[in-house]
């Protein structure tokens, strides 16, 4: 049976993991060294620091933390995978984008978990002290409906500090924590090798870069190993 490799060996305490993105995203991340930080109302899941409750009071205080989270904290999504078909028609432009595997140390990553029943909330523990409530609202935030599984997400929290005067977005550099290890271009992609090349620059010599493919016998995308294929 064909097999694609889904998971890299890492130095010791780092987790390899994916980010998908459409291609000329991709490339401009790349140029500049930078992924843009997603906050609470970028996301695509409404149910974001939502959790179940027929109490208007509680409704009400989740919005406000809500609205206060998206104010001062962001994240980067990431996957544990990059063979999932459906990842690359959601979040890589229809299997014609990149997908860029990054190395963080994993007590940065916060890993989604999944579930058919909404949280019930724990007002007071949130509004009690730490860490019990910074607990209370992480659990809050690393939960998501049961449907979203195939993301096999892993969040990286961050602070939202200077916004770029350009487009008036966040970004988080490429650096010690945050490291370039793989560009995977998308089997229906327009992206040469010579674009990516270009991008990369000097990170070119530290980055796997190749294309992909869908694969034969299972509904996954596979690495094309046939050079010829990709110029």
């Amino acid at each position: 049976m064909e097999r694609s490799r889904t998971r890299t060996k890492t130095k010791r305490g780092n987790v390899r993991v994916y980010h998908f993105v459409g291609p000329d995203f991709g490339l401009d991340d790349i140029r500049r060294r930078r992924l843009k930080i997603a906050t609470i109302a970028d996301l695509n899941d409404p149910f974001e620091l939502l959790p179940s409750s027929t109490d208007q009071t509680v409704r009400a205080r989740f919005n406000i933390w809500r609205q206060q989270f998206d104010l001062r904290f962001g994240m980067l999504c990431f996957s544990r995978k990059w063979t999932n078909p459906v990842q690359w028609s959601h979040y890589a432009a229809k299997h014609t984008g990149l997908c860029l595997g990054f190395d963080i140390p994993a007590n940065l990553l916060a890993k989604v978990s999944y579930t058919k029943k909404r949280l019930t909330p724990r007002v007071h523990v949130i509004e009690g002290k730490a860490p019990e409530n910074q607990k209370e609202m992480y659990r809050v935030l690393t939960t998501k409906y049961l449907h979203w599984r195939y993301e096999s997400e892993m969040r990286l929290f961050l602070g939202l500090n200077d916004r770029d005067p350009d487009n008036g977005l966040y970004f988080a550099d490429f650096a010690d924590r945050l490291v370039l290890k793989q560009v995977i271009v998308g089997h229906l992609s327009a992206v040469t090798r010579a674009d990516v090349q270009e991008a990369l620059g000097n990170l070119a010599n530290g980055v796997e870069v190749f294309k992909a493919r869908l694969a034969f016998k299972t509904y996954t995308v596979a690495k094309q190993r046939k050079e010829a294929m990709w110029r």
